[in-house]
Order: structure tokens, then C-alpha cells, then sequence
């Protein structure tokens, strides 16, 4: 029966998860709300969130708890230790009940797998806050971020430059559904998950966007835009520490790759970040960075988001 219900709701696991039609309505609602970050009218009154943690947060945690007081409701943060999902409880049986106390759950787990068991089972929205395969309320920040500073024309490119991991995933996917260009660079053996290529592609047949994985940094920040990169070593995988530092020795986004790209770039990194090595403190301090801006923009995307999975969207 709960699963039976779960399939009627509308959840947000992925960014495919949207049509380019409901990516652009995010987008102006949270322009919107950027504008006037306190709505008088407190759309959210007696309305309720649940954040359960796997993973330590700055950015989701905050942004989703302001979020909700700023929008009229109410947050509540679940520690690891509270919840245990898979081992004090099902994560079915957790899906159940804390389904039945508040009106929306964001989920911030290990396995993307987790996330999807657990909407599979619960009666309210879920909001994926990050797994090791995607990070979606990231990639709506990075394309309300993009088309802020940039536009929302076709001809935009989005150099990525790293690790092919969840960040990387889901700016292709908010690239993809916004009809831009993505060229991904990362090295031999950490490119793009395939299922997640073969998704971006499927939009963009649709939108008309292209996206590209190749080798050498400098063949996708050339005439870029907009220069974003990420850690090499991501939360859990601290054991491959070096064999990472070793194999991105040439993707670091410096002053000397940044000179490829327009001289009006922009640089993007969604924190934190490993200052000296994915990217230089010149370029992450300097007049081209953006980051703290991006920073900011998961309040105002994930407000909008919020808003439209309770229905309560502009």
C-alpha cells in the first residue's frame, strides 16, 4: 500500500527527474525569491521538513533549514546516530513513519540506492540532498547560478574540469535540460558514469544541448563561459587519496587555464573546497569567481524547490 502511494508523489532523486518546462519555472521562482527572500504572506505556515544525514552538511543543512523559516514553516534535523538507516531501522520502516509527521523529507545518504528505496516508501516528497550518484539540488543552484550571471541562450558553455562524480552528473543533467553546452574533462578511469551520460544525451536530443567528455582541460575550458570544478576526493573516499592527487596532476583550475576560457568567465566550485589543488586561491579569491554567489543560491533554488513539491509554487 505505501509503496502504491509513493508512486503517486512527486519526489526529486534526480534531475531527470524534470522537464526543461519545470527547470525554467525553479529557475524564476527562485529569482523571485531571491528578490524578496521573506514572502509576507509565509507561504509554508504549518508546514513541516525532515532532514535525515548519513553525511556532515553546511550548504544543504542551513540552506533547507533557513529555507523553511524564511518561507513561513518548520525544519528538523535527524544526526546518523538518531536514524541509523539499514541498521537501527529498515529504511522502509523509517520511510513510513517519519513520512507520517512531516510534509516533506530531504535525504543526504551514502548510496544513491538508499534514497530510492526510501521514496519507494514514503508518503510525502523526498528531496535526494546528495548520494554518491547525484546531487540535483546542487545542479538547480549551478544552473539558476549559470543563468544569472550568463543567460539562458544556447550558446552557453559550462567547462567542467575533474572528477566525474555526483556534482558532475547533475550539471549535466541542469545543462542538458537547460539546452546549453557541457564539456566535461576529467582523466582515464573518472569520467562520467555511463547511465548518467546516456540520460544527459536523452535530453539533449530533445533540448538540443551537447555534451562532451574529453581529456584534456583545455579542450573544455577553450572559449568557455563558465569554469567549474570540484574535488578530487570526494566524503567516503579518503582511502584514495593519493592515487586521486596523482592521477588529476594537470586539472587544477589555475590562472594559467582559466586564460583559455572567455576573458568574462566566470569560475564556479561547490564547496568546499581543497584550496592548492583542484583550484588555486587566485581564482577561487579572484574577480572571475562566483563561488560564495553560488553559495548563496542553494537558499533561493532550494526555497522554490520546496515551494513547488508542497504545491505551493508561484
Amino acid at each position: 500500500m505505501a509503496a502504491a502511494v509513493a508512486a503517486r508523489i512527486r519526489h526529486f532523486i534526480s534531475l531527470a527527474d524534470l522537464t526543461p518546462s519545470e527547470l525554467a519555472g525553479l529557475i524564476a521562482d527562485a529569482a523571485a525569491l531571491k528578490r524578496e527572500p521573506v514572502p509576507p504572506d509565509a507561504p509554508l505556515r504549518g508546514r513541516s521538513l525532515a532532514m535525515i544525514f548519513e553525511k556532515p552538511s553546511l550548504r544543504t543543512r542551513v540552506s533547507f533549514e533557513m529555507g523553511m523559516v524564511h518561507l513561513g514553516g518548520h525544519a528538523t534535523y535527524l544526526s546518523p546516530a538518531e536514524v541509523g538507516l539499514g541498521r537501527r531501522e529498515s529504511v522502509a520502516d523509517v520511510a513510513r513513519v517519519v513520512s507520517r509527521y512531516v510534509d516533506l523529507v530531504v535525504l543526504r545518504t551514502f548510496a544513491h540506492e538508499t534514497t530510492e528505496e526510501f521514496a519507494r516508501f514514503s508518503a510525502v516528497p523526498v528531496v535526494n540532498g546528495l548520494s554518491d550518484v547525484s546531487h540535483p539540488c546542487q545542479g538547480l543552484t549551478d544552473i539558476f547560478t549559470i543563468q544569472e550571471r550568463k543567460g539562458s541562450a544556447p550558446g552557453i558553455v559550462v567547462a567542467y574540469v575533474g572528477d566525474g562524480n555526483n556534482v558532475c552528473h547533475s550539471l549535466m543533467l541542469a545543462v542538458a535540460l537547460a539546452g546549453q553546452t557541457i564539456r566535461v574533462a576529467a582523466p582515464d578511469g573518472y569520467e562520467p558514469q555511463g547511465r548518467t551520460r546516456s540520460a544527459a544525451a536523452a535530453i539533449a536530443r530533445g533540448t538540443r544541448a551537447t555534451i562532451d567528455v574529453v581529456r584534456d582541460p583545455r579542450d573544455a575550458v577553450r572559449g568557455a563561459d563558465v569554469v567549474y570544478t570540484d574535488v578530487w576526493t570526494s566524503m567516503g573516499q579518503e582511502q584514495e587519496y593519493e592515487r586521486r592527487r596523482r592521477a588529476f596532476q594537470g586539472y587544477q583550475v589555475n590562472a594559467d587555464l582559466l586564460r583559455l576560457a572567455k576573458p568574462d568567465a566566470v569560475v564556479m566550485h561547490d564547496l568546499p573546497a581543497h584550496r592548492g589543488e583542484e583550484i588555486t586561491d587566485d581564482v577561487m579569491d579572484g574577480p572571475q569567481s562566483v563561488v560564495f554567489d553560488q553559495a548563496e543560491n542553494r537558499l533561493h533554488a532550494q526555497k522554490a524547490l520546496v515551494r513547488w513539491l508542497m504545491g505551493v509554487a508561484r
